[in-house]
């Protein structure tokens, strides 16, 4: 019997999605329902069907899953910003394990069973670990809020206490939303052109507490910029205050350019031993206690012992770099956004490494020229994007012929992919390592280890 939107149907879950979502089976029709988990019965209402799967939302779930917590957030089923806070803290690990082995069930001939696909790594306390926030603007009653959209929709949640977020970047936000209140500051309207504010963009240092402050805006000339930004640097630990121009009517968050108002540039950032200074548009890794984990287990997995050329690749601010850096003949990196390229050769300057350079480009660009001229890396480290590697770039990679390849990702299906391609020109997978940087969402991160396969001799 064929599904139609609006049916009622009572389901058991089989198994989770890689959103999170519980997957059910009927008439041979994949079902998507989010929050339920495996072994739930519930009576569901179809909201969607396409050809290969329909998508349901729970009418009255019948028992609940051993595994099934109450979800601490008051506004955990509409904000939609994590996915799996009704889930327990063994679940989630378990759960972020088998996407990545499923990933490579999927894409790729490795055997998962018994290759080396480790635990995933989690937190002992997996809240309120975020140091970054980006909240768009929007106005309910002739009130200026901040929030988060709900999934597919144009409805705005206004957040005032987020549990995944470091409490300094929830605070400094809703510090600016009474400020663009009381100064009467228009929210942008991407339809009419008009007004001022867009998004308030608050990171804040880890073991610095220093605060940056971006105000994305739709118009340069913003009413009473002055008042605002005085009131913005007397909030505690604001060290940085800019604001990013963006009048583009999609939902990216960034405009292309950013002007410094008051303050410092950059703000300061420690990880470990290792010092950042953080210009506004600089990625950075988002849960700073897991990434200190995460690049303890990069600078093993390189392997280094001081003799090896090693390749950058998706540097950012040189984040990764800093740290294999102490163990490294030469690094040389690369990086598409301008003011990362800059905060990374800043970086290696002031930690005095001399041997370690970054360059604006595409690493497909710069490999195969490096290796034409000679220049033969022994380790290539990537931290991609949740695209994945560019197909140029896994070639390029492949030709320069290097020995090892330690992967960072944060994404098990372009990983899965990637590493097809890689396994198919000559590299085996040593270990797969799934990190859990963001503990309350379905995302996962791991750190993979390929090396070139010997040639047998006869």
């Amino acid at each position: 019997m064929k599904l139609i939107t609006g049916d009622f149907k009572d389901v058991t879950v089989e198994r989770l999605g890689i959103n999170g979502e519980g997957i059910a089976t009927l008439n041979r029709m994949v079902i998507f329902i989010p929050n339920l988990l495996p072994g739930e019965r519930a009576k569901v209402e179809i909201t969607r069907v396409e050809k290969n799967y329909a998508e349901a939302r729970v009418v009255k779930r019948d028992n609940d899953s051993k595994d099934r917590v109450k979800a601490p957030c008051p506004i955990y089923d509409e904000c939609g910003g994590c996915q799996i806070q009704h889930m327990s803290s063994r679940l989630q690990m378990e759960y972020k394990e088998e996407i990545v082995r499923n990933a490579f069930r999927q894409k790729t001939k490795l055997n998962v069973d018994k290759s080396d696909i480790r635990p995933t790594i989690g937190m002992e306390d997996p809240w309120y670990y975020r140091n970054k926030s980006q909240f768009p603007l929007g106005t309910r009653r002739g009130e200026i809020v901040s929030g988060l959209y709900k999934p597919n929709s144009n409805h705005l949640v206004p957040i005032e206490h987020c549990m995944v977020q470091q409490r300094d970047t929830t605070n400094i936000n809703n510090a600016i939303v009474r400020i663009l209140n009381e100064l009467d500051i228009p929210v942008y309207d991407a339809r009419r052109d008009t007004g001022y504010a867009r998004t308030i963009v608050v990171r804040s240092g880890y073991n610095t507490n220093d605060v940056q402050v971006v105000l994305v805006v739709g118009h340069e000339d913003v009413p009473d910029l002055d008042e605002l930004s005085d009131r913005i640097m007397e909030l505690p630990n604001v060290v940085s205050f800019h604001i990013n121009i963006n009048a583009n009517r999609s939902g990216v968050i960034f405009g292309y350019r950013t002007v410094h108002i008051a303050g410092q540039e950059k703000m300061d950032e420690r990880l470990d031993d290792v010092h950042y200074h953080l210009s506004p548009r600089a990625f950075f890794q988002l849960n700073p206690a897991q990434t200190e984990k995460m690049y303890r287990e990069v600078v093993e997995a390189a392997g280094l012992t001081g003799e090896e050329r090693v390749i950058d690749a998706y540097a950012g601010v040189g984040s990764i770099g800093l740290w294999l850096a102490p163990y490294a003949k030469e690094i040389r990196g690369m990086e598409v956004v301008p003011e990362a390229v800059e905060d990374a050769n800043d970086h290696m300057r002031e930690n005095g490494y001399n041997h370690v350079t970054y360059v604006e480009g595409r690493a497909e660009h710069w490999i195969p020229r490096w290796v034409k001229d000679g220049w033969i890396p022994d380790v290539i480290v990537v931290d991609p994007p949740r695209t994945g590697m560019d197909h140029q770039l896994i070639n390029s990679i492949i030709s320069s012929k290097t020995k090892r390849i330690v992967y960072v990702s944060c994404n098990p299906q372009t990983l899965a992919r990637d590493a097809d391609q890689l396994m198919k020109a000559g590299y085996k997978v040593n270990y797969v390592q799934p990190y859990d940087m963001f503990p309350q969402t379905s995302h996962v991160e791991s750190v993979v280890v390929f090396e070139k396969k010997k040639k047998k001799k006869y």
